[in-house]
């Protein structure tokens, strides 16, 4: 994967009536531009703080690309390679679009400032017979690779955490799930606008009807999302992870939900699920903020509030 510098957005498509073909040349045009400079106005420009990468790590049956952040040499420590860093995983939103570069702004600020190593997934989007627990997968896979090659990356294993935003938030809370089953203990997990339900009842909730109406576009990518997420005969309930039977004994959870979203209500009742389990969680509320705003600096003003709090929420977290 590459930045290029100059891209122009492509017009969003009739979500209701998208071919494949269709779907995955506006996907790739779309990431296209999410990677080019003239977003950045947008995104905001990374931290100058941090180094930043692209690596590719060989997982089962595939080669997985992921965006690598690290603080940035100083003249301290240039010489001497840090083997000690908290890692944080973190799964980019959008579903059947998007890219890690979107999220530039916030990883490179924490692994210049927690400081931590910030893998993001290049997981695989949503389309034709990619659903979403090839993604999960990807989630899973990229914090299981990593944290059992510790030494080769530079982390300390007993200190991770997982971090996701939208449909991302969604894997990492079923990489947090899966992390509990295995025994690899976490010491956080962020999900920020999450998406938690992907069954019949995804459109059931008050803040679908406020909000989804709103925006033309927002009923039919979500009705797609939900199409592209379980195949017929799939079980949405494995991968919602509203519907999970045993929520308690999972990472302490920072659940982040901007108001005026029309999934908000998702991640309100997922931190209600996760504290009658027993499970830490944290739900802060940003008023006025819409969904998918912590990657939108340029034009969303509490981004920065929202950064800044899950920020410190690591620090403590994963701190020695």
């Amino acid at each position: 994967m590459s930045e290029t510098t100059t891209a122009v957005r492509p017009p969003e498509p009739d979500f209701s009536a998208i071919t494949a073909g269709e779907l995955r040349a506006y996907s790739d045009a779309e990431n296209r531009w999410r990677a080019s400079g003239a977003a950045r106005a947008i995104l905001g420009e990374p931290d100058t703080g941090a180094a930043i990468v692209w690596q590719e790590i060989a997982l089962p049956g595939r080669d997985l690309p992921v965006r690598v952040y690290r603080p940035a040499p100083t003249r301290d420590d240039e010489a001497a390679a840090r083997s000690d860093l908290p890692l944080v995983v973190h799964v980019h939103g959008g579903g059947f679009v998007g890219t890690a570069v979107q999220c530039d702004w916030t990883n490179s600020h924490l692994a210049a400032h927690l400081p931590a190593l910030v893998v993001s997934v290049e997981h695989r989007l949503l389309a034709p017979g990619s659903p979403l627990a090839d993604a999960a997968d990807d989630g899973w896979d990229v914090l299981e690779h990593v944290v059992r090659h510790a030494a080769q990356w530079g982390v300390d294993p007993a200190r991770a955490a997982v971090f996701g935003e939208s449909c991302g938030a969604l894997i990492s809370a079923l990489t947090a799930i899966r992390a509990r089953e295995d025994d690899l203990e976490l010491k956080a997990q962020v999900l920020v606008n999450p998406v938690a339900d992907v069954t019949e009842t995804m459109l059931d909730y008050p803040s679908i009807a406020t909000y989804v109406y709103r925006l033309p576009q927002a009923l039919p990518q979500l009705r797609l999302i939900q199409s592209l997420a379980v195949p017929p005969g799939a079980d949405a309930g494995a991968v919602s992870p509203l519907y999970t039977d045993n929520l308690s004994g999972l990472a302490p959870a920072l659940v982040v939900v901007p108001t005026q979203d029309a999934v908000a209500d998702h991640g309100r009742r997922y931190a209600e699920r996760l504290s009658q389990a027993g499970t830490s969680v944290r739900l802060s509320e940003y008023p006025g903020a819409k969904h998918a705003f912590l990657t939108l600096p340029g034009v969303e003003p509490q981004a920065e509030a929202a950064q800044a709090e899950i920020l410190a929420f690591l620090r403590a977290a994963l701190a020695k």
